[in-house]
């Protein structure tokens, strides 16, 4: 199981509510009754956290012409497939407890690149400093999924692990995403998200054409005589390849409205376009860990967390602007949140799961 992210500058409107088709009357010739299946497609498109710019998202939706005293019918639609437009939790469970973080980088990632990445995961925890980073902040961002937990015995604790090197390219510069699933299989296997970061050289299955990142689950090694399911994660450095498409608003988009594009953060727009896919998936997989957690739509293609909140990162966000954020005076950057050694960063709005709508930092 895994569930793709998809980067596109598209935004709802209005912001705050979550999208729903609009369903139309229609006048048929006849008031016999009937029942047809459709299904509604829509085409969003634009960046929004991982991957793709045309975003396409399938409703299945029954529609039910109902017998009337008059000429005219109206279009019902089953309660049960209404809930697949709304942002709900499926009763799967969440991660929770101690989690380590273990990122293992896949191909030639230089030392300062390497820190933007590690530096976010330590600015997760606000314990992981004796000199927290100003507000807005990471931690403040992250701490906004304890919405998510029913009871405070379930929070989710996270904290930077290992990190692999793998700047040899043990199986090439064209991966499967099965290869994708062996590299982080690496990492621990318990109590640990494995997150893959792959170089600007190498080609993944789906990279660019269809998705930005990923994040599932796979089987993990026996301990004490038990297997467990470990949760990983993959993004690549869109930079050479597609920024167009995974680094929004670091770069123009490819599609959709044109506006000019961001000043990256960290001045690395392959590496500022990875931060908003990596804490993009880091929450889905949070959240949605094995597919039946929170989400909305069809289980194979879910809007997570942050998918939900395609291409929000401010108030104000609408198609082709990523909302009203913060600028440094020094470099004329934008950025939303604050993180440790000074660091600054662009990080998704995040779906609300009790108002049903998007919450941004600033």
């Amino acid at each position: 199981m895994y569930a793709n992210l998809y980067l596109f500058p598209f935004t709802r409107a209005p912001l705050e509510e979550p999208w729903v088709p609009h369903l139309l009357e229609q006048n048929p010739s006849t008031a016999t009754s009937a029942a047809v299946s459709t299904t509604l497609i829509a085409l969003l498109w634009g960046p929004f956290d991982a991957s793709f710019t045309i975003w396409f998202v399938y409703f299945s939706v029954d529609f039910h012409h109902v017998e009337t005293d008059g000429d005219f019918g109206v279009l019902e639609v089953e309660e049960e497939e209404r809930e697949l437009l709304k942002f709900q939790y499926h009763k799967g469970p969440l991660l929770n407890g101690k989690i380590s973080i273990n990122l293992i980088w896949y191909g030639k990632f230089k030392p300062s690149q390497r820190a933007i990445i590690s530096d976010l995961i330590t600015s997760l925890s606000s314990s992981s400093t004796s000199k927290p980073p100003k507000s807005p902040s990471v931690s403040t961002w992250w701490k906004s999924t304890e919405k998510y937990y029913s009871s405070a015995n379930k929070k989710l604790g996270i904290s930077l692990g290992t990190q692999i090197l793998d700047e040899n390219y043990s199986v090439g510069k064209s991966l499967t995403t099965n290869q994708i699933v062996k590299l982080a299989s690496k990492g621990p296997h318990s109590n640990a998200i494995n997150v893959v970061l792959t170089a600007a050289d190498v080609a993944v299955e789906g990279f660019c054409s269809s998705r930005c990142g990923t994040h599932g689950s796979s089987n993990g090694a026996r301990v004490n005589g038990k297997r467990y399911k470990f949760a990983y994660i993959w993004v690549g450095n869109s930079e050479t390849q597609c920024p167009g498409q995974c680094a929004w608003p670091f770069h123009q988009p490819i599609y959709g409205p044109q506006s000019p594009p961001l000043v990256a953060p960290n001045n690395d727009v392959g590496l500022d376009g990875m931060v908003i896919n990596v804490a993009s998936l880091l929450v889905g997989t949070a959240t949605n860990p094995f597919g039946n957690g929170y989400f909305q739509g069809p289980k194979e293609a879910p809007l997570e967390a942050a998918s939900a909140c395609a291409g929000v990162y401010g108030k104000g966000a609408y198609p082709g602007s990523a909302g009203n954020l913060l600028v440094d005076p020094t470099t004329g950057a934008s950025f939303n949140a604050n993180g440790i050694n000074g660091r600054k960063y662009l990080l998704p709005a995040l779906m609300d799961p009790k108002t049903q709508a998007c919450s941004t930092l600033v």
